[in-house]
């Protein structure tokens, strides 16, 4: 059964969310334009592909009359109010819009983009406990700064910690850290050679750069700081800042927990500019992964729409993914496509 919601156009219906769009439907409604693209038919003719979405998801939409008209009217980031009829090509729900035109209405941006599941404040207190544990006092001093800091934890409690991959809605960098803090915790007691305090510090500090990598509005996307320099070197800006309104941090600390967030990327070719070069910058890196891997797979299964027990084929891994819990006896053959070598690349 189709449900709709309180985002309301002018004079339209009331909206329906696109994980609740079916094939053969008439809808109307408001969605923000993820991507505009302008593209040729093969007669010659304009048309503009798009890709509409709300918290729910994202669904393609083609326009093939009076493209170029339409397009000139909005662009990427904003709301448009649409008409047009649903339909299945190669399995995924499609729109073709009879009618688009940008908003009238100021609405509510959080309703177009994706949030965590998670409950916010729960989880900040959840974080803050963990970071309560930490005794040794410069590491304790620092990390209270941040978090007495309102502007950065205003943000810090909001962004995604992706566009792209893992944790990519609103609340991901918390949702992340906190993730990343608890897998601290839980390993640092089976190696007696690591010092918990500074992987905890390095857990809930590798990432603070995302605060000024991302932005939220109008959609999830790279500010021009998070493309000319990126999150490793922000945070390490971020964590300069803080250190020098400390007295007498110790340099060699500072020090550690500088290479922690350069190098928690692990390799070069993941973006990091030193690779870790003592324990507890290992550790993170490989915690950081491991959370990130977990959750980034588990949204790509949940979010497939294929049909049958395997996932498309999903190109960042280069492999499919099989979907469901253990069902017994069943024997899950590799489906026919692109067949995947094990061996060929490792997470």
């Amino acid at each position: 059964m189709t449900t709709k919601t309180e985002i309301k156009s002018n004079g339209a219906e009331a909206h329906i969310w696109v994980k609740d769009l079916q094939e053969n439907k008439q809808i109307s409604g408001l969605y923000l334009v993820k991507v505009k693209r302008q593209g040729v038919t093969k007669k010659g003719d304009p048309y503009l592909s798009l890709t509409l979405g709300d918290r729910t998801g994202e669904v393609e939409a083609r326009v093939w009359d009076r493209a170029s008209e339409w397009a000139a009217l909005f662009n990427e980031g904003e709301i448009v109010e649409i008409k047009g009829l649903t339909n299945s090509y190669r399995n995924q729900i499609q729109l073709t819009l009879s009618s688009l035109k940008p908003a009238q209405i100021k609405v509510d941006m959080g309703l177009f983009l994706e949030k965590t599941t998670g409950n916010v404040p729960e989880m900040l207190v959840n974080l803050k406990e963990l970071l309560n544990t930490i005794r040794n006092p410069h590491l304790k001093s620092l990390i209270q700064h941040f978090l007495a800091d309102k502007p950065f934890m205003d943000h810090f409690m909001r962004v995604p910690a992706a566009k792209n991959f893992h944790h990519r809605y609103l609340g991901g960098l918390l949702e992340h850290t906190l993730g990343v803090c608890r897998l601290a915790i839980s390993t640092a007691p089976h190696y007696p050679e690591l010092d918990p305090e500074l992987l905890l510090a390095g857990a809930f500090l590798h990432d603070i750069g995302k605060v000024q990598e991302l932005k939220c509005e109008p959609q999830i996307d790279y500010s021009d700081q998070g493309r000319l320099l990126g999150h490793l070197v922000l945070g390490v800006g971020m964590l300069e800042e803080k250190i020098t309104v400390l007295k007498s941090f110790p340099e060699d600390l500072a020090l550690r927990l500088k290479h922690m967030i350069l190098s928690h990327h692990g390799q070069f070719e993941f973006g990091s500019p030193k690779r870790p070069k003592f324990l507890e910058a290992f550790a993170l890196n490989l915690i950081d992964d491991l959370d990130a891997k977990i959750k980034g797979i588990s949204y790509v299964i949940e979010k497939d729409k294929q049909e049958g027990s395997w996932t498309e084929y999903n190109k960042l891994f280069e492999r499919f993914f099989l979907k469901g819990k253990i069902s017994g006896t069943e024997n899950k053959a590799e489906p026919n496509g692109e067949a995947e070598d094990p061996q060929k690349k490792l997470f």
